[in-house]
C-alpha cells in the first residue's frame, strides 16, 4: 500500500458553518459543511434556492474559470470553490455535503486556513468505505505555449509549482509538496490569494471583486517591489505556496485521490481544467484503484472518457463544456 495515502474514506464528526463575503460578488455568504455517508463525495447545495438540486464537485461540472473556478449546469451555480476544495483534499475529507445560501464560496481571509480551523473544529471521521485512488502509470503532460502541466508515476500524491513573473517582488518561485494533511495545513493552507492593485481596480470598475479588500487579497504595489498589505506575507515564497493551493483544490474536481506527482508551470484554473481533461483522454497512463485496509489494492474497470463506466461516486471522466474562459486571470 501508498503509505502517504490512508485507505478508508473519511467525512466531518459533526456540521461546521462560517459567514463570509464573496470576493467577486460582495455579498454575504452563510456556509455550512455537512457529514456525508461513504461514497458521497463533495456536494453543493444552495438553499437560497427552491429547487432542491445539488451540484458534485467534479471536472465536468466546471463552466467558468475566469477569475475563479465555478461549477454548474442548467440550474444553478457555485463560484470560487478552488480554496474551499483544497482544504478538503488537503485535510483528507472524501464525503461532505456543502450548502451556501448565494452563488459564491465566502473568501474568508484568501485562503484556506479558515475552512481548515472549520475541519479542525469538526474532525474527522473514518468511514468503512475505502476509497478509489486514480493511480498514474505513465507520463502525461499538457502544454498551452509556455504553461505546461504533467503528471507522473509517483508512491504518493507529490505537487510542485512554479510561477515567473517580470516584477521585482515576486520573479521566479518554485515549490514543492508532499501532500498529507499535516504538511497541507502547515504549509499550504494559509496562503492567500493576490493580485496587481490596477488589476483590482479594474475588477472594481466593471463590478467584480466587490469583497475583494487587504483582509483577503496580498495587493501588490504599483511600483512591483512591495505590497500594501500593513501585516506583510505570510510566507517569502506566499505567491507560489498560493498557486499550489489552487492546484490541489482544482485536481480535487477529478472525484478521488492521485497517486502521482504533478508539477505546473505558469499554470492557472484554465490549464488545469484542461490538464484534467487531457490526463481523462489517456486512459491507458493510469488505473483506478480500489485501496485495501490490510496494504493491498485492487485495480477496477479503467474509466473511458467517452463513457459513463463509472458511477459519479467514482470519476467524472466525461468531456466537460465549459462556458467562454477568459486566457486572463487577474486575482490568482
Amino acid at each position: 500500500m501508498h503509505a502517504s495515502v490512508d485507505p478508508h474514506q473519511y467525512t466531518l464528526k459533526k456540521a461546521v458553518n462560517c459567514c463570509g463575503i464573496g470576493l467577486h460578488s460582495g455579498r454575504t455568504v452563510n456556509l455550512t459543511i455537512k457529514p456525508a455517508p461513504v461514497n458521497n463525495g463533495i456536494r453543493f447545495f444552495r438553499s437560497d434556492l427552491s429547487n432542491g438540486k445539488h451540484i458534485k464537485a467534479h471536472m465536468d461540472k466546471v463552466v467558468d474559470t475566469r477569475l475563479a473556478t465555478t461549477l454548474g449546469d442548467d440550474q444553478m451555480k457555485v463560484s470560487t470553490t478552488e480554496h474551499l476544495m483544497a482544504a478538503l483534499r488537503g485535510f483528507g475529507i472524501d464525503n461532505a455535503d456543502i450548502e451556501l445560501d448565494t452563488v459564491e464560496i465566502p473568501i474568508m481571509d484568501g485562503s484556506a486556513g479558515p475552512f481548515i480551523h472549520l475541519l479542525k473544529k469538526s474532525g474527522r471521521k473514518k468511514q468503512n468505505g475505502l476509497r478509489k485512488v486514480l493511480r498514474i502509470t505513465k507520463k502525461i503532460t499538457y502544454t498551452d505555449g509556455d504553461k505546461t502541466i504533467s503528471v507522473t508515476p509517483y508512491n504518493g500524491f507529490k505537487v510542485t509549482g512554479e510561477i515567473v513573473f517580470d516584477d521585482t517582488l515576486i520573479q521566479s518561485q518554485k515549490y514543492s509538496l508532499n501532500v498529507s494533511p499535516e504538511r497541507f495545513v502547515r504549509e499550504i493552507s494559509g496562503a492567500r490569494t493576490f493580485g496587481y492593485v490596477e488589476q483590482v481596480e479594474e475588477l472594481w470598475a466593471n463590478g467584480l471583486a466587490l469583497g475583494g479588500t487587504l483582509e483577503n487579497v496580498i495587493a501588490i504595489h504599483w511600483n512591483r517591489k512591495s505590497i500594501l498589505n500593513e501585516d506583510g506575507l505570510r510566507f517569502d515564497d506566499e505567491f507560489i505556496r498560493h498557486k499550489v493551493l489552487d492546484l490541489i483544490g482544482d485536481l480535487a474536481l477529478l472525484g478521488c485521490p492521485v497517486l502521482g506527482h504533478v508539477t505546473a508551470r505558469k499554470c492557472g484554473h484554465t490549464q488545469h481544467l484542461a490538464f484534467m481533461k487531457a490526463l481523462a483522454d489517456a486512459s491507458d497512463c493510469w488505473e483506478l484503484i480500489e485501496l485495501k485496509g490490510n496494504g493491498s489494492h485492487s485495480v477496477l474497470n479503467q474509466v473511458v472518457s467517452s463513457t459513463r463506466a463509472a458511477s459519479d461516486m467514482l470519476m467524472p471522466f466525461f468531456k466537460p463544456q465549459p462556458q467562454s474562459i477568459a486566457l486572463q486571470e487577474a486575482v490568482y
